[in-house]
């Protein structure tokens, strides 16, 4: 076997997976030819994250509860989040509560390291959204101002950040969140039916009923309203109980007053005060109507009913819409820490998304096409940099499991290039992994140029190849306890492939190797005028 090809995917999230400098482009004439990045050089080097990935896998085992969520793990969490819906935010959220309930009285979890990370993750980002759809509501009623005065100043702590935190620490830090966004909900809730409540004003010699009525029905409003915003109702999606009993046969001005503030008082606290003015008109002309026309009474309460319903509809899609786009925006101005790869910027998603928080603009269905395009974009550029690393430590932990030496280099043309001399394998023959637009090959190398091998060679070439097959399933099993879908396709049968180890490049294509482009002055083993690769006696041997 002389190469063997696989698509990576990611299976599950790793939890302690760190942002690492990346590899940088091999520069051969600064390595002596016989050399490569080694793991245990690490002073100034890339590759000096390969060191620590000996012990990777092992810690990945660990009680979930004694880990730290790496800078990698962490936003990849928040990315794949933002592609989700609400429902199943909420549903991780219930699901980390109930592992944190399991953990307090000390029963055995069913759920891994990684998919107890994942449920406290999707409940972290869930408060955040929320945290930050409720901000930029307050600041634009402040902007506006209302009969009631200013909004409360919303009392909510700090958004949070799990990137370095305890799976313990965490949930206990999200519990206390979720107690504190759901009070600061709530007094905003009350502010804006306040400001709605100044708007159903009926105006006739028995205000006092009404503003009594319409006091009992708001209140329980507020009620439904604050028990609506737990996760596992939002987990459920429970349709709002809003009042919908049936008008009374009999009418007369009291009760249609009665009715009519059972109606607006089921208003939703965010909904738009047009939609509320639409529906405390049909309720006066109900009360005027009431005494000599019953039957448009009815009608003008039938409408009531339909303008406070459809006004509830918005008001909870615009609700969504705005923390949808808190979370987006969160994720999309995320920067990458200091010393790794930059993300490419979003602007022009950005400036939509930055709009509608400030302006409570809603987003176009292009717009919103746009915004999740970016979303997307950012999702798949971070998954390969998580690939390209869980590939890194895989190789590591193949070192350290059967001696040897590995390196990485970043070669053009290729996010990462991995290469390890098993112990024993020295000093003619290693294992070459590289990774070009999400497709990983290894193949087996030995040193030299194309062409005619001997008996003997071809003897060795073999034997390091069969040698390779037991090492791909390793690898195999290893990247799966990393997280990663891994499968390897023998490309070639027998023989090995060369190369110059540490120093060049291959892109291994079909039967073909080609060169990766390099600087004219680069210094290589193989002779400029020697053939890339030559077919021996039709076998396809190299």
């Amino acid at each position: 076997m002389s190469s063997g090809f696989a698509i990576p995917t990611i299976q599950t999230v790793a939890p302690a997976v760190q942002f690492a400098p990346p590899p940088p482009p091999l520069d051969p004439q600064a390595l002596p030819h016989t050399g490569l990045l080694h793991l245990h050089d690490t002073a100034g080097q890339a590759s000096a994250h390969l060191a620590d990935a000996a012990g990777h896998a092992a810690h990945q085992a660990a009680d979930a509860a004694l880990q730290v969520l790496g800078s990698l793990s962490g936003v990849l969490l928040v990315g794949r989040a933002a592609l989700l819906g609400t429902r199943v935010l909420a549903a991780a959220a219930v699901r980390a509560a109930e592992e944190q309930r399991c953990l307090e009285r000390q029963q055995r979890l069913a759920a891994d390291a990684a998919a107890q990370w994942e449920a406290a993750a999707f409940a972290a980002v869930r408060l955040n959204a929320r945290r930050g759809a409720l901000l930029a509501r307050v600041a634009r009623a402040a902007a506006h101002g209302g009969p009631p005065g200013p909004p409360p100043r919303p009392d909510v702590p700090p958004p949070l950040a799990p990137v370095g935190e305890r799976l313990g620490d965490l949930r206990q830090r999200t519990a206390h969140a979720e107690e504190a966004l759901r009070r600061a909900e709530a007094r905003q809730a009350a502010w804006e039916q306040q400001r709605l409540t100044a708007e159903l004003r009926l105006d006739d010699e028995q205000e006092d009923d009404w503003r009594r009525g319409l006091r009992e029905s708001r209140q329980r409003t507020l009620q439904r309203f604050s028990a609506e915003r737990t996760a596992e109702t939002e987990a459920r999606q429970m349709p709002r109980q809003t009042t919908d009993r049936r008008t009374p046969a009999a009418l007369d001005p009291d009760e249609v007053r009665r009715t009519g503030a059972d109606i607006l008082g089921t208003l939703d606290p965010y909904a738009a005060v047009e939609t509320a003015e639409l529906a405390a008109d049909a309720v006066r002309h109900a009360v005027r109507r009431a005494a000599d026309d019953p039957r448009r009474a009815r009608i003008h309460l039938t409408e009531a009913r339909k303008f406070v319903r459809d006004a509830n509809k918005r008001a909870r899609e615009t609700r969504e819409a705005q923390e949808r786009a808190a979370l987006h925006h969160d994720f999309l101005v995320y920067e990458t820490p200091e010393g790794a790869e930059d993300l490419a910027p979003a602007p022009d998603a950005v400036t939509l998304l930055r709009r509608t928080l400030d302006n409570g603009d809603p987003l176009t269905p292009d717009e919103r096409a746009l915004v999740e395009r970016r979303v997307e974009e950012r999702l798949h550029a971070l998954e390969a940099v998580y690939v390209r690393q869980q590939c890194a430590d895989a190789v590591a932990e193949l070192a350290r499991t059967f001696g040897g030496r590995a390196g990485a280099g970043r070669p053009d043309g290729q996010e990462i290039r991995l290469d390890w001399t098993p112990e024993g394998w020295e000093p003619g023959h290693w294992l070459r992994a590289t990774l070009v637009d999400g497709a990983l090959r290894v193949a087996t190398m030995y040193r030299g140029t194309p062409g005619e091998r001997t008996c003997e060679e071809r003897a060795v070439d073999d034997l390091r190849c069969a040698e390779t097959r037991e090492r791909l399933t390793r690898f195999e099993e290893i990247a799966g306890g990393l997280g990663l879908d891994l499968a390897f396709t023998a490309e070639h049968t027998e023989g090995a492939l060369p190369g110059v180890l540490g120093e060049d490049a291959w892109v291994l294509d079909g039967l073909l190797d080609e060169a990766v482009t390099r600087p004219a002055d680069v210094r290589r083993d193989v002779p400029g005028e020697a053939p890339r690769h030559r077919t021996v006696d039709g076998d396809r041997r190299r």
